[in-house]
């Protein structure tokens, strides 16, 4: 059984002796510079001249610094700039001033697992990963609990990061929720193969394909998406308060048996084998290799892949649908803070 690590477990005095410059305001980066803010600890927000989060930390109550600014002044630098831009910001604007003795942190060990950032042997590298998106690690925060994280620590000259790392842990609320021990690998592996096998590439694919399964064999539209999409988040909420057992006993013996029967039939050895390659070209780089040579080529497959998944006929049919159920409204309108 993993050690989990608790508010108990964290000494709270190292992060509150801590100057943390954030770098980036985007969804992390305003949820942790608010809950450190918030726990007492010394922030500010380094973002680029012209930033249009910039104006938003402001009006937070949070003080903005250019990233060489908040580099000289910094005990740890964490980054919550997106994975893509972090190495460009690193070697132009935090590598030329970094000093003996800080400390670099990350919420995603991707740069570090991969290469594309090598701080010196004399920078303590550490990672606290919330296992949640930013507006989640805010709203938590604010209710008094917060959401579980991860930590790790790939160099230590002080022999403090581990410790630093719990502490910053406490201080965005994670330690109420729970800290698992991991590595930056691990962290970035599976939180990589996560998201493309499950969490959004499979589940999203396995949506739209059941959903045209169901219009290509002369299903109203409207019922498809009901079926395949609406009720999704019904099921979801009973694995995230239940688990798969809690699920499997909340729906009824129509839907078990069907599941137990047929599930397997989707998710079969060859998809378990197609699984299996992706984990693949994780672990090797070949992934990350991708990413990178298609940001730098200005990404014309993303965009065009992205535009391809929004003209999806069930996306027409879920934005009409979706006015229908004025329930939804509060909730349906994504706000996107810039990286920074």
């Amino acid at each position: 059984m993993a050690q989990m690590y608790y508010d108990n477990d964290a000494d709270p005095s190292i992060i509150s002796g801590t100057r943390v410059a954030i770098i980036g305001y985007g969804s992390q980066g305003h949820a942790h510079a608010l809950n450190l803010s918030d726990s007492g600890v010394k922030v500010r927000v380094a973002l680029r001249p012209g930033s249009s989060s910039g104006d938003k930390a402001w009006a937070s109550g949070l003080e903005v610094l250019s990233v060489p600014e908040a580099v000289k002044w910094a005990d740890l630098i964490m980054f919550l700039a997106p994975d893509t831009v972090q190495k460009e910001i690193y070697e132009n604007e935090v590598a030329p001033h970094l000093r003996p003795g800080q400390t670099l942190g990350f919420a995603h060990g991707f740069n570090i697992r991969f290469g594309e950032i090598v701080p010196p042997e004399d920078v303590a590298v550490i990672m606290i990963a919330p296992k949640g998106p930013g507006h989640l690690v805010r709203r938590t925060y604010e209710e008094g609990g917060g959401v579980p994280s991860l930590v790790a620590v790939a160099n230590d000259p002080q022999g403090n990061g581990h410790a630093l790392a719990l502490s910053y842990a406490w201080g965005i609320g994670s330690t109420k929720a729970g800290v698992l021990d991991t590595t930056f690998a691990e962290e970035t592996e599976t939180d990589l193969f996560g998201e493309q096998v499950v969490l959004c590439g499979g589940l999203s694919e396995l949506i739209v394909a059941g959903f045209t399964t169901l219009v290509e064999a002369g299903y109203q539209p409207e019922s498809a998406y009901f079926e395949c999409l609406h009720e999704m988040k019904l099921i979801v909420d009973l694995l995230y308060e239940n688990g798969l057992a809690g699920m499997w006993f909340s729906v009824s013996e129509t839907a078990e048996y069907g599941g137990l029967t047929r599930g397997p039939r989707i998710v079969n050895e060859a998809t378990r084998a197609e699984m299996r390659r992706i984990l693949a070209e994780i672990q090797d780089g070949s992934f990350a290799r991708e990413l990178i040579d298609e940001m730098a080529a200005g990404r014309p497959r993303f965009n065009q892949l992205r535009q391809q998944a929004k003209d999806q006929s069930v996306e027409q049919v879920g934005a009409t649908l979706r006015t229908m159920m004025p329930f939804l409204s509060t909730k349906s309108k994504l706000t996107e803070v810039s990286g920074g």
